[in-house]
């Protein structure tokens, strides 16, 4: 199966602390590491752990970040083509990672993102199984539905509002505000709302809805970083490969729990 993202990247330094300190409290981190991450890469590696490659569509600064960026993607598998915007820096975040698991982000630098005028092989994306989309312009999402399969994050309602076509599921989150779904024309075939441990529900453009379970997590939680584009990837990959909504639940489910078992988002991923 070929697949894609379509979307942004973040150079992430991770901090493993016992909580996150208080207004003015300082606290003492235990472990640091630093991870070429945010929704588009995290995405990106777990489809290419799924499928055995993804190509990873975005933009990156021109500085040494972007460079050990899409180097530290490749070495995980992804084909990274990007554009390079002169005078801009890679987008940077801090995320703490308490003792409950659970990360707390600060984004440094503004969200670079692919664009359609940008020199990138668009035309290949008629050719591919499945695109996941986390960050572009109107034309780029557009681009993108050349593809057989496209998923997107409410994340960017306004994108998808806006460049009205129409795509096979757009994932939201009952629990994070900016990442609420919005209902537009024409609505997607499948809108997925993501609840954590307490799984999710989603409802068909034809009427039909339904819950699901979170799948057990293989092992002690690790943190959260990452579990969510993992299973939003993990969906994305279900339907192209025709399991149905309920199989591709499934397999995104699989793939947030696989996540939350290790450190940062790549020392745990689900891989067929």
């Amino acid at each position: 199966m070929r697949t894609a993202v379509v979307g942004h990247v973040e150079w992430v330094e991770f901090a493993s602390v016992a909580r996150v300190p208080a207004p003015g409290e300082i606290v003492a981190a235990r472990r640091t590491w630093v991870e070429p991450a945010g929704g588009g890469g995290v995405a990106a590696v777990q489809l290419a752990r799924l499928a055995g490659g993804c190509t990873l569509y975005t933009a990156l600064g021109d500085d040494e970040i972007g460079r050990r960026m899409r180097e530290g993607l490749e070495r995980l598998g992804v084909r990274v083509v990007a554009a390079t915007r002169p005078g801009e820096p890679t987008r940077r975040a801090f995320t703490f990672v308490d003792d409950a698991g659970e990360r707390t982000i600060t984004v440094i630098g503004e969200r670079l993102q692919p664009e359609r005028e940008d020199e990138l092989p668009w035309d290949e994306l008629a050719g591919t199984d499945a695109v996941y989309f986390t960050a572009g312009g109107l034309d780029t999402l557009r681009a993108a539905r050349a593809a057989r399969t496209v998923v997107a994050t409410a994340r960017v309602m306004d994108v998808l509002a806006a460049a009205q076509v129409r795509l096979d599921a757009v994932v939201g989150s009952a629990r994070d505000a900016s990442e609420r779904y919005v209902g537009y024309e024409p609505e997607p075939d499948l809108v997925v709302t993501t609840a954590g441990s307490a799984g999710g529900t989603w409802a068909g453009a034809e009427g039909r809805t339904g819950r699901w379970a979170a799948a057990p997590v293989p092992g002690a939680v690790g943190d959260a970083y990452g579990c969510g584009d993992s299973f939003a990837a993990g969906l994305t990959y279900g339907l192209a490969d025709g399991r149905g909504v309920e199989g591709a639940l499934e397999l995104g489910a699989r793939c947030g729990a696989e996540c939350l078992a290790g450190h940062g988002p790549y020392e745990r991923q689900l891989a067929l």
